[in-house]
This record gives structure tokens, sequence and C-alpha cells, in this order.
């Protein structure tokens, strides 16, 4: 396992691009001002000792120097040691809404970001829970499988789209019977379902699903995402908005958040429902009620030891500037075979 023991160091990468586009200006500033002297090749021959070439040669090594200092800064270790550790927790599956509608701008900057937003910093709270992500609209699917890896939570956070699912639509049932397929009821530990939509459900009894869920034991909540007066669905193309979805006849489609299927899909999976807002997603209030869950020990496998491998990092800029200086920028007139000066015999 890679990790890095100071991770904003590497923000320090993206002053390369800087240095590339001065140098290039510097650059064609040089050989524009050359260009003044007269003819190209006459120019040469007069300054026989110049390098064109080694200027570049340098840059490269010294911009490859500075990338290797910064990733030795940020000091990336290696996983050494995987042991096995006792953990106390639940079983918590976010099933997230994915549909079009979730893009509608009635939260900043949509539902679909606010709630991604709010589902990181739940990951940042937890500590011994195990979570997993499914991704819903017309289908479902597994975006993530139960793991104690928050790391990987985020990560795979950070892909999820509307375009990730094929099938358009909302079916919440559908959500829930997957994230029931995905729970392993023979650990013992105590599961738990948060469901993050709008509520326009038109597949599937989701309700029903809930139902049987909460008979297994597996408690069911939901947060709202969207307002009662709705907002219309942007329709984009090349990542730039170019109107709103219309229905046939051509009028423009209002999403509304639809309160009552969620509650009433909380009703029957015994848990709690909660409107989310710009400023607050509710995740106190579910998350209070996921405590109640009953929590068992379980096996968790992570690496205790990690190995700083900095050293190579650094080692490897500091020869490459060491080079770097001991590269002239100047020709070698004895292998350019240019002599300066003729002395003649009488």
């Amino acid at each position: 396992m890679l990790r890095f023991a100071n991770p904003e160091y590497l923000w320090g990468l993206l002053i390369i691009p800087l240095f590339i586009l001065l140098y290039l200006m510097v650059s064609r500033w040089k050989k524009r001002a050359f260009a003044t002297l007269g003819d190209k090749k006459v120019v040469a021959q007069m300054i026989p000792q110049v390098s064109f070439s080694r200027p570049w040669l340098k840059f490269i090594l010294f911009i490859v120097a500075y990338g290797f200092l910064i990733i030795g800064a940020s000091d990336p270790q290696i996983g050494s040691k995987l042991e096995e550790e006792k953990k106390k927790g639940a079983d918590l599956m976010i099933l997230l809404d994915v549909s079009n509608s979730m893009l509608s701008q009635d939260m900043a900057p949509n539902r679909l970001e606010n709630a991604k937003r709010a589902i990181a910093q739940l990951i940042d709270n937890l500590r011994t829970d195990r979570i997993g992500i499914i991704v819903f609209a017309g289908e479902a699917y597994v975006q993530l499988p139960v793991t104690t890896d928050y790391s990987a939570a985020k990560l795979f956070l950070n892909t999820i789209s509307t375009n990730m699912v094929p099938t358009q639509g909302t079916a919440i049932g559908s959500a829930i019977d997957m994230g029931m397929k995905s729970f392993d009821f023979k650990d013992g530990t105590g599961k738990a379902m948060i469901i993050i939509t709008d509520g326009e459900n038109h597949e599937d009894d989701a309700v029903e699903a809930a139902k049987n869920a909460a008979q297994k034991d597996v408690m069911v909540n939901v947060i709202g995402m969207g307002s009662e007066q709705g907002s219309p669905i942007p329709v984009f193309q090349n990542g730039k908005q170019v109107g709103f979805h219309t229905d046939s006849a051509g009028h423009t489609v209002i999403s509304k958040l639809n309160e009552d299927m969620c509650k009433e899909i909380t009703a029957a999976g015994q848990g709690v429902y909660v409107r989310a807002t710009n400023a607050n997603a509710g995740l106190n209030i579910v998350m209070a009620q996921v405590a109640k869950v009953q929590r068992k020990t379980y096996d968790s496998k992570s690496f205790k030891n990690f190995e700083d491998r900095f050293q190579l990092f650094v080692g490897f800029a500091f020869l490459l500037l060491i080079v770097e200086f001991f590269i002239s920028n100047r020709k070698s007139l004895r292998l350019s075979g240019v002599k300066l000066f003729e002395v003649k015999k009488i």
C-alpha cells in the first residue's frame, strides 16, 4: 500500500506547467532577438561556441529534478506489514440517486453534488463502521462493496455522475434490493441503509422493498434532496448547459422533491427521513439513528508499518541537479571543429 505522509506538498507539482510556460516565453523572446541580428546562418558562424540545445537539456533536467523533490517532500511511504485486527462496528450502505433529476439546481450547485459533498463529510466522520456505495437510476449498480477503506470510498465517490447508469428513471426499490444482496448477513453486524434521493420513484415498489429490509433488521433511512417548488432539469452537451428537459408536449419538466414517498419508505424501513438543505444535509440526525444499530466485532486487515521512500526521490533529484550544473551552455570548440585563431608561419 502506498500513501503520502505530507500529501499537501504535492500541490507544488502544479507549478511545473508555469515553469514550462515561462521558459517557452523566454525562449521565444531570445529567438526573436537573435533573428534581428541578421541571417541565422551567418550569426551562428559568428558565435560558434553558443549551444541552442543544451539550455533545453538543462531545463528538462531541472523540471524532472523539481518534480522528484516535491514527491520526496511529500514523503511517499509503502506499507510493509499487513496485520489483522478486531474492530467493532456496523455495515452502512449508501444508496445514491444519479438520475437526471438530481442535476436540478434548487440546491447549490445541484442536488447530486450537494449529496456527494454530504457523503464525503460522512466518510470523514467514520471510524470503525464499514461503508458501501450503490448508485441507481433506472437500474442499480454496486459502486463500492462494503469496506473500511475510507480513502477508496472517497475516490469512488468522486467518479460518480449521472452518466454512469445508462437506463434513466428512479428505481429506489431495486437499489434497496441490491443493498440487501451486498450485505453479508453471516457476520452478524448491524446493518443500515441511507438513501439519498429526490423521491421521484417511477420504476418499482420502494415501500415494499424497505419493508422487506426491515424484516431482516436492516434500517432504511432517507435524505431528501430538492425543494417542494422544484426546479427544471438542465441538459448538457460537451459540459455546457444547452437547455432544459421537456416533455412530449414541449413543456419544461419541473422536478420536485417527493417527500410523501420518502416518508413512506422510512416508515416501512423503520428509519428516519430528513430533508436536506444547502446548509445542512441532516446527516447528524440520520447517523444518530444509525448509532442505534447493533455493532459487533469483525476482523479487519490493515497496514500497520510504513517505510519511508523519500530518500530515493530526493537522492535522484540531487543527482539530476548536479548533472544539470556541470552541463555548460557553451559548445566545446574542440568538438565543434572551430578555430578562433589561425597562426601563419612566415
